[in-house]
């Protein structure tokens, strides 16, 4: 996985794997190959969560073994389930059952996106993420379809241990065969894209990276400060042909719409008939009570520093922004504040003013497949706001950019990404990254905006393609067990 990126180390996880599966004869060892496999490659890959915890250790250093260990633990009993399954459904004959493994494989990584609010984080198309080429087949099939093609050509080498010589070359060839016409198309496709993505005329962002720890971004006495930051890396802009400034999530650490004096000096920075957009927690409304609900909020500021449009982040992080079953767990939210964040009514398109319309998407929101913007009502560009301070140098935001950048090249948009500390990043819809700034950097970004491309197959179709062939191969294996 990403900062790595080594497809070839899937053989290590895979092949094993399913040989292990395949000589086994109950449910119960299945599981437990199953939910051992997929313990330790989350273990491994999802370790910098661990790192939020120590923003405050002294408040919440105490959970985070266990959520280290208790996220992949969760997380893998969808993949043990797969392995329970496998011996049950199983036909004897390795192409079959090889099919069979993956697309139970995959069906547990669909799963794991899906239900109680679904993690799709480190599915195994990652791996490809320093192969811009290969990258480009989500377009047509999406990742959850590329990520099958991955598991079948790297499991495929099992054969070698459960088949004659000739008949195991013969798996693997014809496994390996779809992944490398997905290679080719990929490339071919990009060879054909311009050197550069045209832009769209008379916009130019301002991406704007304060770099402020986490530990310091809610002390009261420094938020004047934080946002004397934030202001100083934006001023100018006009001036430099800027024509919208973008801050990161969470930009200003107070209720930016409920205080007119931060309004009123941001509104000078902002750019003749521009825009800026930030992130900040907003008061939604008064309950019946009388107490208030808040959102994590993106909005939109006009040159007169009105709010023209609001969004509220609909997909709240479990523990970070909201206590799932509250009412029996005595812990507080990692994020600074009492009580829950409420959640929005989900992707929206918002108008920007003297620019193309837009889908923002607030932290973690870029991570699922299919969701980041209005079905009804295609955006011009996406934009990920988000504060990954909270896991500091580790492979967090490393991974999270690669997920940016692949949801770019299936909705045929380009990702715009701001980051409170990095990664900030330009990127075109074919997942090309234009222009970065790294992890711990204060900066800021100037950039054109790239232009939209027609939708694709993976854009009209969601994931109904995906659907089909994972119904297909049970319908295949279902017969070959049927008829021994």
């Amino acid at each position: 996985m990403p900062p790595d990126a080594i497809p070839p180390a899937l053989i290590a996880l895979y092949t094993p794997l399913f040989l292990l599966l395949y000589g086994v004869r109950g449910s119960g060892a299945g599981f437990a190959l199953g939910w051992a496999a997929a313990f330790g490659f989350h273990l491994l890959g999802l370790s910098w969560v661990g790192e939020a915890f120590l923003v405050e250790a002294e408040k919440f250093g105490w959970m985070r073994p266990i959520a280290m260990a208790g996220l992949p633990a969760g997380l893998a009993i969808l993949t043990g389930l797969a392995g329970a399954a496998f011996p049950r459904l199983r036909s004897g004959r390795p192409a079959v059952d090889l099919l069979l493994f993956t697309a139970l494989i995959l069906a547990a990584e669909w799963l794991r996106g899906t239900i109680l609010t679904g993690f799709p984080w480190n599915l195994p198309v990652q791996a490809w993420s320093g192969q811009i080429g290969m990258l480009q087949a989500v377009a047509w099939i999406g990742p959850y379809g590329l990520s099958l093609l991955t598991v079948l050509a790297a499991a495929a080498f099992a054969a070698l241990a459960i088949a004659p010589l000739p008949r195991a070359i013969a798996i693997i060839v014809l496994a390996g065969l779809p992944l490398a016409i997905a290679a080719g198309l990929g490339n071919w496709r990009l060879a054909r894209a311009p050197v550069e993505q045209p832009s769209v005329p008379g916009v130019t962002l301002r991406l704007v990276q304060p770099n402020i720890p986490q530990r310091e971004k809610w002390v009261p006495e420094q938020r004047a400060q934080h946002l004397r930051r934030h202001l100083d890396l934006s001023r100018g802009a006009a001036a430099e042909g800027v024509t919208h400034i973008i801050w990161p999530e969470a930009a200003t650490p107070f209720l930016l719409l409920d205080s007119p004096d931060a309004l009123a000096v941001i509104r000078a920075v902002i750019p003749p008939d521009g825009a800026l957009i930030t992130g900040t927690p907003r008061r939604i409304a008064n309950d019946a009570n009388g107490g208030a609900r808040f959102g994590n909020a993106a909005v939109i500021l006009d040159d007169t520093g009105a709010a023209t449009a609001i969004y509220d982040k609909h997909h709240l992080v479990p523990f970070g922004e909201y206590v799932p079953l509250r009412r029996w767990l005595p812990v507080e939210r990692l994020a600074q504040g009492r009580g829950d964040f409420t959640a929005g009514p989900g992707p929206q398109t918002l108008p920007v003013p003297g620019a193309p319309p837009v889908s923002p998407l607030v932290c973690y929101e870029g991570i699922f497949p299919g969701a980041v913007s209005h079905p009804e009502n295609r955006p011009k560009w996406l934009l990920n706001i988000t504060n990954d301070a909270w896991f500091g140098s580790s492979a967090g935001p490393h991974q999270h950019l690669a997920i940016a950048r692949l949801r770019a090249i299936e909705e045929g948009l380009p990702m715009i990404r701001v980051a409170n500390t990095g990664i900030s990043a330009t990127i075109d819809p074919y997942g090309r990254i234009i222009h970065v700034l790294g992890v711990g950097v204060i900066g800021v970004i100037d950039s054109p905006l790239p232009k939209a491309l027609p939708p694709l197959s993976y854009n009209l179709q969601g994931k109904l393609l995906f659907y089909l062939i994972l119904t297909i191969i049970f319908l295949f294996a279902y017969r070959f067990r049927l008829t021994g």
